[in-house]
């Protein structure tokens, strides 16, 4: 069974979405540095990922990572880098795609990039100490 889209959009907006926000991060002060410790193939990464939003907007089974394993591994991944890559997603997203798709895929992405802050946070957070919600 397959489900329909989360929202409509293509596959050639994902892809765009995902070349230009990564090459954002390439030039970004703060998170540029951590991918550039991990990622060696851009042109790899940038598929992957794109395969990922395929999944988890149209549904489309081609991706199959952990990316809370990933990002809990890292090792230099940190909590507060969310917000840097929440922002600078956001407006991508905004500047490439007309306001329902881009509110729509941040709404998702805001999920996603919490659930991955809150998996970090565990790694780095005092034993017994409350994690943070924001």
């Amino acid at each position: 069974m397959t489900l329909p889209p989360r929202f409509p959009i293509t596959e050639d907006q994902i892809d765009r979405i995902v070349a230009t926000f990564y090459a954002r991060i390439r030039r970004h002060d703060i998170l540029g540095p951590v991918f550039a410790n991990h990622v060696t193939d851009w042109p790899e990464h940038e598929a992957k990922i794109a395969r990922f939003w395929r999944k988890a907007i149209l549904g489309q089974p081609a991706y199959d990572g952990n990316p809370m394993q990933v990002h809990r591994a890292a090792g230099d991944v940190k909590p507060e880098h969310f917000a840097h890559w929440l922002a600078l997603f956001d407006d991508t997203l905004t500047k490439s795609l007309p306001e329902h798709q881009a509110a729509s895929w941040s709404a998702l992405a805001h999920r996603i990039g919490r659930g991955l802050r809150l998996g970090v946070e565990e790694d780095t957070r005092p034993t017994g100490a409350p994690p943070s919600l924001r």
